[in-house]
C-alpha cells in the first residue's frame, strides 16, 4: 500500500524524523486556512501516489493568501501524469508546507532487497527531480548498504555511507540519524520501501525530509489498523483500487493485452510467452486456484477497465479450478457488460472439454479458441494489433 505525502510525513513526525511543518488541505479554501497558519511562505504540493509532480506543475510556491488560492484552485482536480506513463492520476487533495530555503539536496532511501533478504539503505549526495538520470550516468554516486536484519543500522554504520556518499561533514550526523531512523521506520512499519528525495539541507544547517514516498507490506496490514483505515481513501490507480475492493490479485503494466491466469506460476509463464511473441501485457490478473464463476465476472471487470487494452488472454489450467465455472464467468460477464473487445481462452485440465463446449454454444462473437499456451499468446497479439512496436 502506498502512502502520499502527508501521510508519510505524519508517519515520520510519529517516530521523531524531521520534517517540515505542514498542513493537509482537502480543497482550496482549507489551502489558504492552512497557509495562513503555517506562514509564507508556503509549497502548495499536489497529493498524488506518483513521482514527477514538480515537472507538471503539481508543486507552487504561494507568497501571500492570494497565490495561495490562485495555485491550489489550479492544481486541485489537475490531471498528473507519471514520469513513466502512470495514469493519468486527477489531485484531489494537497498538502500545504512551510517554504524551505534549500542549501543542498541528497537523496536517501531503505527499500527491502528480497534476493538478499534484508532491508537496503541507498544514499546519494546528489538528489532532487533528476536522481534516477544521476544514478544512471553516475552508479557510483549511489552507496548501498544491506542492514543487517537482528542489529539493525548503527550509527557508527550510518555514518561510514555518510562518508562514502561524500556527505559533508557537518551535516553527516544529522544523515547518519536519518538513515537509523528509516531504517527503524521501516521494520516498525512493515515498509518495503520508504524514498526521500529530497532529504534537504534547508538553512541553518537542518537537515529535513522534504518528500515521502512510503510504502506499506499490504500483507501486515492487520498489524497496522491506523494505516488499514487509509486504505479505502488513498486515490490511487483506479483498476488496482477496483482490484482490491474485490479482493483479487492484480498487476497493472504499460502494455495493450490483458492478462488472466490461475496461480502466480501461471501468470508469470505467460507474459514471458506473450512477450515471446511480440506482445505487451497490460496487466495480469492472478484468479487463484479456486476461481468461480462470480469471480471471474468480477475479473474480467477490471481487466477490461483499463482503456488501453485491445485484447484479453485467459490462460487457465484446471486443478482445483473448473473449466466450466471459468467458462460460465467469460459468457455471464460479457453478457451482462457488453464487452467487444477479442479475448482468446486456452483452457486445460479440470474440466476443460465441458468448457470449451460452452464457449461454443454461447455463440460470442469476438471468442477465440486455442489449445497451446503459445498458440493463445500468438493469436491474442494478433487480434490486439500486432507487436505494438
Amino acid at each position: 500500500m502506498d502512502l502520499l505525502e502527508y501521510q508519510g510525513k505524519e508517519l515520520f513526525s510519529k517516530h521523531g524524523l524531521p520534517v517540515p511543518a505542514g498542513k493537509h488541505a482537502p480543497d482550496a479554501e482549507s489551502a489558504v486556512e492552512a497557509a495562513d497558519q503555517i506562514g509564507y511562505p508556503v509549497a502548495v504540493k499536489a497529493q498524488v501516489l506518483i513521482g514527477g509532480r514538480g515537472k507538471a506543475g503539481g508543486i507552487k510556491i504561494a507568497s501571500n493568501a492570494e497565490e495561495a488560492a490562485a495555485h491550489a484552485e489550479a492544481i486541485i482536480g489537475m490531471e498528473i501524469t507519471g514520469p513513466h506513463g502512470e495514469g493519468p492520476f486527477t489531485v484531489g487533495e494537497l498538502w500545504i508546507e512551510e517554504g524551505s530555503e534549500i542549501e543542498a539536496e541528497y537523496y536517501a532511501s531503505v527499500i527491502l532487497d528480497r534476493a538478499a533478504k534484508k532491508l537496503l539503505v541507498l544514499l546519494s549526495a546528489t538528489g532532487g527531480m533528476d536522481v534516477e538520470a544521476i544514478a544512471e550516468s553516475d552508479p557510483d554516486a549511489l552507496v548501498r548498504h544491506h542492514v543487517d536484519p537482528v542489529k539493525g543500522l548503527t550509527m557508527d554504520e550510518a555514518l561510514e555511507v555518510a562518508g562514502k556518499a561524500g556527505i559533508p561533514e557537518e551535516t553527516a550526523d544529522q544523515v547518519a540519524a536519518v538513515l537509523v531512523s528509516l531504517v527503524e521506520i521501516a521494520k516498525a512499519e512493515d515498509a518495503t520501501l520508504i524514498e526521500l528525495n529530497p532529504l534537504a539541507v534547508v538553512a541553518g544547517g537542518k537537515v529535513v525530509a522534504l518528500d515521502a514516498k512510503v510504502t506499506i507490506d499490504g500483507n501486515s496490514l492487520f498489524r497496522h489498523p491506523e494505516l488499514a483505515e487509509l486504505a479505502d481513501d488513498l486515490g490511487g490507480d483506479p483498476q488496482e483500487e477496483m482490484a482490491r475492493r474485490k479482493g483479487l490479485t492484480y498487476v497493472k503494466l504499460d502494455g495493450d493485452i490483458g492478462v488472466f491466469g490461475n496461480g502466480a506460476g501461471l501468470c508469470m509463464s505467460t507474459l514471458d510467452v506473450v512477450a515471446q511473441a511480440g506482445g505487451k501485457p497490460a496487466n495480469f490478473l492472478d484468479a487463484g486456484g479456486g476461481a468461480r464463476a462470480e469471480g471471474i465476472m468480477d475479473a474480467l471487470e477490471v481487466i477490461t477497465s483499463d482503456p488501453k487494452v485491445k485484447a484479453v488472454l485467459f490462460n487457465i489450467f484446471g486443478g482445483i479450478t473448473r473449466g466450466d465455472e471459468v467458462a460460465r464467468g467469460i459468457i455471464e460477464a460479457t453478457k451482462r457488460s457488453g464487452i467487444d473487445l477479442p479475448m482468446v481462452v486456452r483452457l486445460d485440465g479440470t474440466n476443460s472439454d465441458e468448457g470449451l463446449a460452452l464457449l461454443g454454444e454461447s455463440g460470442i462473437d469476438n471468442l477465440h479458441y486455442e489449445k497451446t499456451m503459445l498458440g493463445a499468446a500468438e493469436k491474442v497479439v494478433e487480434l490486439a494489433g500486432g507487436s505494438g512496436e
